[in-house]
Order: C-alpha cells, then sequence, then structure tokens
C-alpha cells in the first residue's frame, strides 16, 4: 500500500508476527529511470525478510525491465499490480486501468516472465474495472495461468468501486473456480473471523491482508492462528497498542529524517487509535505537533477513558 507499508510498517508487523510482506507499490519507469524517490521506497534490511516487490505500470517492455531489476536486487517475489483504483495510476492506464485491456495484459506477463526466471511471479487485480461480476478477473488470471505466473490475489471489488461497499467473496471464487494456480484473496479482513469467512466463501487457498492490517501489528499472527486451527486470542489491550505505537515510532525514527517522522506519525498514530475512546481529540492535537518530543508525549498522556465532551479541543 502506497505511502504506508514503509520499512518501519513492516518490521513493527513482523515483530508481532507477521512472516510475509511487499514493498510500497514503485513505479516500473520510475524504477527504470533511477529516481530517487523510488529508492527509498525499497530501502530493506535483512531483517526484513521474506519481502517481495510490488511492480505497476502499462508499458510491457518497460514493465520487464523494472521486472529484471528487482530480481537482480535479490527480491523474494516479484508482483504484478492490477488492482490499484487511484487516479494518478490507473488514469495512465496502469494498475486497476488494466482489467479491461486483456491482451495488453498478456503483454505484459509474457515480457516480465522471459526476463524473470528465479523468483516467482505473481499478479494482484480487483474484480474488474466496473463489472462487479468477475469476468474481467477471471480472464486476466487465465492469461496469468497460461503465461506461468504463480498466483493471483483478487481484491473482491470494482476499480470503480475503490474502497466503497462490502468485498465480494463470491465473486473471488469465480476466480479460484477458473484456474488451477493458486487464487489468494483479499478485501475487508480486520479480524480473523473475516479470514475465515472469506475461505470458506471463496475456497481460496490464503489470505492477502492491506488496510485492515494498518495500526494493527497483531492481525496477521492472529489471522494465520484461526487458519491453521490455533487460538488467535483477544484483541490487543490499549496499553498494548501504545507501546506498539511507540516501538513504531522508534522504527520510523531509524530510518527517517525527524521533521518527516513528525509528519507521518500524525497519520500512523491514528490508525493505532481509531475507534477508541478520546481518538478525535488525539488526532487533533498530533496533527499539530511540532516535534518528536511532541508526539512522544502526546502518545504516552494518550488515556482511553478522555471523555467524549473534549473529543473537540485542540
Amino acid at each position: 500500500m502506497a505511502a504506508c507499508t514503509d520499512l518501519a510498517y513492516r518490521l513493527i508487523s513482523r515483530e508481532y508476527g507477521l512472516e510475509f510482506c511487499f514493498l510500497e507499490m514503485v513505479s516500473a519507469d520510475s524504477l527504470v529511470r533511477g529516481v530517487e524517490k523510488t529508492g527509498v521506497k525499497m530501502k530493506t534490511v535483512p531483517e526484513d525478510r521474506p519481502l517481495g516487490a510490488q511492480l505497476v505500470g502499462c508499458n510491457p517492455e518497460i514493465m520487464a525491465e523494472g521486472a529484471a531489476l528487482i530480481e537482480q536486487m535479490g527480491y523474494d517475489l516479484l508482483d504484478l499490480n492490477l488492482g490499484c483504483p487511484v487516479p494518478k495510476i490507473a488514469g495512465k492506464g496502469a494498475g486497476s486501468a488494466l482489467l479491461d485491456q486483456p491482451e495488453t495484459c498478456r503483454q505484459i506477463f509474457k515480457a516480465v516472465t522471459q526476463k524473470v526466471k528465479k523468483i516467482p511471479v505473481t499478479v494482484k487485480m480487483r474484480l474488474g474495472v466496473a463489472d462487479p461480476s468477475g469476468r474481467e478477473s477471471v480472464e486476466i488470471a487465465k492469461i496469468a495461468e497460461e503465461c506461468g505466473l504463480s498466483a493471483v490475489a483478487v481484491h473482491g471489488r470494482t476499480r470503480e468501486q475503490r474502497y466503497t461497499g462490502k468485498a465480494d467473496y463470491e465473486a473471488i471464487r469465480r476466480v479460484k473456480d477458473a484456474v488451477k494456480i493458486p487464487v489468494i484473496g483479499n478485501g475487508d479482513v480486520h479480524k480473523p473471523e473475516d479470514a475465515q469467512r472469506m475461505i470458506e466463501v471463496s475456497g481460496c487457498d490464503g489470505v492477502m491482508i492491506g488496510r485492515g492490517g494498518l495500526g494493527n501489528p497483531w492481525l496477521f499472527k492472529r489471522v494465520a492462528d484461526a487458519l491453521e486451527g490455533r487460538d488467535p486470542g483477544p484483541e490487543p489491550a490499549f496499553e498494548e497498542k501504545k507501546r506498539a505505537l511507540l516501538r513504531h515510532l522508534e522504527l520510523e525514527l531509524q530510518h527517517r529524517p525527524e521533521h518527516m517522522v513528525v509528519l507521518f506519525m500524525r497519520r500512523i498514530g491514528t490508525w493505532y487509535f481509531k475507534g477508541t475512546r478520546g481518538s478525535v481529540e488525539f488526532r487533533n492535537r498530533i496533527n499539530c505537533a511540532q516535534s518528536i518530543a511532541e508526539v512522544r508525549m502526546l502518545i504516552e498522556e494518550f488515556r482511553e477513558d478522555i471523555p467524549e465532551s473534549r473529543s473537540a479541543l485542540v
């Protein structure tokens, strides 16, 4: 997830049990041109393994060149993004805009698999551009299988839906029934029970967690436990969320300049306390924070029992 799954996010999640994750999405064109910002996104450390890279673009030759670079960099898996619905990506013909362009997808898949020989290549997609039936994703999944891709992941919404409505797990089943390679389900997994329901309804071979993991690094292990027949345990307590957020802050400080971390923590802090009593006041206060010391103090002093009547105060 762009601007979310940075190195600190991945490391805090791994400390709580995440086993595999992806880099933020990177542009094939930017990667090939050596854009500095792309290199920052791809920063990793030895303990950040196994790790997949996620490539987006719509030019088969550029996608293949970018894919070759990713393999040379030593990532463990390459995922081709056909799921991003945001205008700055889809508006350029990439991401989910490719879902009604099966022949372009075929060209991309062929070009990439001719270049990448040592690591698995997968594709992440949505159900379609506007058609929620899954017809377009079924067609693209079949092409992916024909071209030698190792798996497909399907988010149960269309491009037009973005993140509205509910993910359609029955539509994911249509993709599962259409191909023999593994199908990974994605969408609306916020607790272990959601993952169990996704597998029951869709028959998918695995579960991919996206937005549900923001501010919730415990979710990955809890889901794995539930799917493997172990007790996932309770939701984390409030004080545990605070400890995790403070640890997340320290990890950000290890890998980014302080002024950037202050800005990042305005967003990250709200992930951890979303739905918590007093979270509106906390958000208002952290959005005004000007230093790391102030951010840390706000987290340490935040209390779950703050009266709601104070929630509009700054």
